[in-house]
């Protein structure tokens, strides 16, 4: 068996399947499944009914393949690739507790998953970004007064997004905090603004005093970066009964990139989005309510923000929607150097589409227009027989 990467697995055939019995004796809580080999629309469809694919969450995108990871002790992992036929022969033949978490994770996959917000998962949507801040990484003021980010959510609406997600506090590398009171004097009027207009709005903000004001003013959906961690978060978004998306974020703003480090950041970040989706429906709020956002660029360096991107999948397992934020972070121009966040569009625009090849349901982005088209362009290819 391979060691470390979750990308390296072992090849198939005779090995997997001693590689699989191998799994069999240790603990449940250590094991780990990622879909892989991906197909989409017409293929998908014609993968899954030659028992040859799962279909991931009863959306476009199926998978002929599954990545099983084991922890390693002291470190690292082992991964082995086989194919879902070969996955499903072992559970069928296996009941001890390793093939009971592994039985449990391919249900979560593959079930439906029911409407967010009122959005059908079974195809991708594009939230827009709607920030109402003078220090945004990417935009800083451009859209800062109130009529100027009605404007902005309102044509964004027009190209094609449909969520607009308005956030009164920049959490870039380095950000300092913003007052409450400041963040809610921003983006309340935003709302209400946008509310009007019919506009489906999410608040991107980790205060409960904001979320509650939000809410107030018409929000639907709450979008936080801290997953509910904050004082009073979980419990006014579980009374609320409000869809959210919780994110994965290791530190703070002002410090997460000044170290980041995993043992295996797929793995780590899983554990952790798994326990805060389990503490949110502890608190009261439904599997169904919840998405998960693997946080690219807040803590993570550019070997780990590829790597969560390769193995985006895992979040699947966890029976949630996936929401995927990779719209002009610094992660693309660390690949090919480009320093302006403007110009990263086509390294944003191919993120989304690999995120959507892997079954991602919502991207957010800045530039909606061109985001759409290449979704759309990218499912009719998809969906064209051969």
């Amino acid at each position: 068996m391979t060691a470390d990467p979750i990308g390296r697995p072992e090849p198939r055939g005779p090995a997997a399947r001693r590689g699989l019995d191998s799994f069999g004796g240790l603990p449940p809580a250590a094991l780990y499944l990622c879909p892989d080999g991906f197909v989409a629309g017409t293929a998908a469809r014609e993968a899954v009914e030659a028992g040859l694919a799962w279909r991931i969450a009863r959306g476009w995108a199926a998978a002929t393949l599954v990545r099983v990871s084991a922890r390693r002790r002291g470190g690292g992992v082992n991964t082995l690739i086989v194919s879902v036929q070969e996955l499903s022969a072992w559970l069928a033949e296996n009941d001890g507790p390793a093939a009971t978490r592994l039985r449990l994770l391919a249900d979560r996959l593959r079930a439906p998953r029911p409407a967010w917000a009122g959005l059908a998962l079974e195809r991708p949507h594009v939230m827009g970004i709607v920030n109402v801040t003078p220090d945004s990484f990417s935009d800083g003021g451009e859209h800062a007064g109130t009529a100027a980010a009605i404007a902005h959510g309102l044509a964004l609406r027009a190209a094609g997004a449909a969520i607009l997600d308005v956030g009164g506090e920049s959490t870039r590398p380095g950000a300092a905090d913003v007052p409450a009171e400041a963040e809610i004097e921003r983006v309340v009027p935003v709302i209400r603004g946008l509310v009007a207009e019919g506009a489906l709005v999410s608040v991107d903000t980790r205060r409960a005093p904001v979320m509650a004001a939000a809410l107030k003013a018409g929000a639907v959906i709450l979008n936080d970066i801290e997953a509910l961690q904050q004082p009073g978060t979980l419990a006014l978004a579980a009374d609320a009964g409000a869809p959210v998306a919780l994110m994965h974020m290791q530190g703070e703003p002002r410090t997460m990139q000044s170290d980041p480090h995993y043992d295996v950041a797929a793995l780590d970040v899983f554990d952790w989005l798994e326990a805060r989706v389990e503490a949110t429906i502890a608190a009261g709020l439904p599997r169904d309510r919840i998405l998960v956002d693997p946080g690219i660029g807040f803590g993570k360096s550019l070997a780990h923000n590829l790597e969560l991107l390769s193995a985006l999948g895992l979040a699947h397992t966890l029976g949630t929607g996936i929401l995927l934020g990779v719209s002009r972070k610094s992660f693309i121009g660390k690949i090919d150097g480009t320093t302006d966040p403007k110009r990263r569009l086509g390294g944003s625009l191919a993120a989304a589409l690999d995120g959507w090849a892997r079954g991602a349901q919502i991207v957010r982005v800045h530039d909606v227009a061109e985001t759409a088209q290449a979704l759309a362009v990218a499912n009719a290819i998809a969906e064209a027989a051969c």
